[in-house]
C-alpha cells in the first residue's frame, strides 16, 4: 500500500486498523505519557521534543541528526516498508511537523490524519488507554534530505538577496508586531522581505479545507509558479510544516522549513546582553540551577528549596525574573557569557558540577530533558 495523497480521513485509517505494515503514531507535543489518556488503538507515541529533536540545541524543537533520527524511529518499530499515519490531539497541528521529518530523512509512505484526535472522537471511533510500544525494532534508514530543511545563514542569504519566497505562518498580528511573542524574552518581528499566511487560513474546524481551496490560497498568496524555492518559517518550525503539507497537497516542488524560524531569527538578530559579565558568582549560580530546574518545563518545590538552600532568596528572586525574560538560546549565552568574567578553578568546577547534578536529583530522579542540559553544561563549563 502507498499513499496518494498527503492526508488520510478518519475513516480510511479505521477501516485500515488491522492493515498490515501499518504503524500510526501520536505526534502530539509537549504531551507527557499516561496511561490514563486515550490513544488512537495501536498508536506509539512520537515524542518530538524527547527523541526527535537535538535536545543540546539552543531553539526548540532543534532538527536531530539523521543518526538519532533512524534510532528512536527503529525504537518505535519502524520498517522501510511501513506505512505511517501520524496524528495529533489538536487536529492538524504538530502531526505536519512529525509528516515533514520523515519526508527530510527520505521516508515518502507517510501521511497525516485529517482532523486527528478530536475528529477521531467526534466520529465516535474507538480509543484505548495510551501505551507505550515495546515491540521488536524496525530496520529504518534515515537518508537525509538535506533541501528539506534550511537554516539562519541560509534564510539570511535568501531574505537579503530575495531568491526565494519566505513564507511566515503565524498569525498576522504576530507577523506584524501588534500582539507580542508567547516566548518571554523574544522580540516581536518579522524576517525581512516575508510575507504572512497563518496557518490556520488552510484549517476549518481542525481539518484542512478542500484541495481546491488551499491551493487557490497558496496561488493567491504566492503567485509564483509550482517549481519556484519556497522558505516556509513560524514561530519555532511547527505550523510552518503545515503549510509545507499544504504547498505540496498544491503542487508546490521546491519547498523547505526554516528549522529554528522566528524563535531564531529574533534572537539571533537582538542585540545580546552585556549584564552577564557583571553577575556575580552567587548570581551565576542561581541562575544557572533556575536553569537546570526548569529543563523539564517547571520547577518543583523540592528544586526550588534546593536553590535557597545553596543562595540567598534576593538573589534567586532577581535572577529568577532575570531568567523569565530569556529563551533558551539566550540562557545558554548569558552562562557563557557570565562564566569567562569568573576565574574557576578545578575544584570550583567540581563543586559547580555537583551543584548541577544535585539540582537534576533534587526531586527524586532525573528527567530527560535535565540530564540533557547537565551534559551541555559540563560542555560549556569546561570549554570557558
Amino acid at each position: 500500500m502507498a499513499f496518494s495523497n498527503t492526508i488520510v480521513s478518519v475513516n480510511w485509517l479505521y477501516k485500515n486498523l488491522e492493515s498490515k505494515d501499518l504503524v500510526i503514531l501520536d505526534g502530539t507535543i509537549n504531551k507527557v505519557f499516561d496511561d490514563q489518556l486515550p490513544q488512537i488503538p495501536k498508536a506509539r507515541f512520537f515524542d518530538i521534543k524527547q527523541k526527535f529533536s537535538d535536545t543540546t540545541g539552543a531553539f526548540p524543537s532543534t532538527f536531530p541528526s539523521q543518526e538519532q533520527f533512524q534510532a528512536e524511529a527503529q525504537n518505535l518499530g519502524i520498517h522501510n516498508n511501513s506505512i505511517i499515519v501520524v496524528y495529533d490531539d489538536k487536529g492538524i497541528y504538530s502531526s505536519a511537523r512529525v509528516w515533514w521529518l520523515f519526508k527530510a530523512f527520505g521516508f515518502n509512505n507517510v501521511a497525516v490524519l485529517n482532523g486527528g484526535f478530536p475528529e477521531w472522537l467526534k466520529q465516535n471511533l474507538p480509543t484505548e488507554p495510551m501505551v507505550a510500544y515495546h515491540g521488536e525494532k524496525g530496520d529504518f534508514t534515515a537518508t537525509l534530505q538535506p533541501e528539506y530543511m534550511t537554516f539562519f545563514n541560509d534564510v539570511k542569504m535568501a531574505s537579503l538577496q530575495k531568491t526565494h519566497t519566505i513564507v511566515d505562518a503565524r498569525s498576522s498580528a504576530r507577523f506584524n508586531g501588534e500582539v507580542p511573542e508567547p516566548r518571554a524574552g523574544l522580540r516581536s518581528g518579522t524576517i525581512p522581505n516575508s510575507i504572512n499566511l497563518p496557518f490556520t487560513n488552510l484549517l476549518n474546524n481542525g481539518l484542512f479545507k478542500p484541495e481546491k481551496e488551499i491551493e487557490d490560497i497558496f496561488s493567491k498568496t504566492i503567485n509564483k509558479p509550482h517549481n519556484a524555492p519556497i522558505i516556509f518559517s513560524c514561530g519555532s518550525g511547527i505550523t510552518a510544516c503545515i503549510l509545507a503539507l499544504g504547498a505540496e497537497m498544491s503542487g508546490y516542488k521546491n519547498i523547505a522549513v526554516y528549522d529554528g524560524s522566528w524563535t531564531e531569527w529574533g534572537t539571533l538578530t537582538t542585540k545580546t546582553m552585556d549584564t552577564p559579565s557583571t553577575w556575580t558568582k552567587a548570581e551565576l549560580l542561581a541562575y544557572i540551577l533556575i536553569y537546570v530546574a526548569n529543563s523539564d518545563l517547571k520547577e518543583s518545590w523540592k528544586e526550588h528549596d534546593y536553590i535557597l538552600n545553596r543562595v540567598d532568596e534576593k538573589v534567586y528572586k532577581r535572577m529568577h525574573q532575570q531568567f523569565e525574560t530569556d529563551n533558551d538560546y539566550q540562557s545558554i549565552q548569558n552562562i557563557i557569557e557570565a562564566v569567562k568574567t569568573h576565574d574557576y578553578f578545578r575544584n570550583d568546577l567540581a563543586d559547580l558540577f555537583a551543584d548541577i547534578k544535585l539540582m537534576a536529583f533534587a526531586d527524586g530522579d532525573i528527567h530527560p530533558m535535565e540530564e540533557a542540559v547537565y551534559n551541555q553544561l559540563r560542555k560549556i563549563l569546561k570549554e570557558a
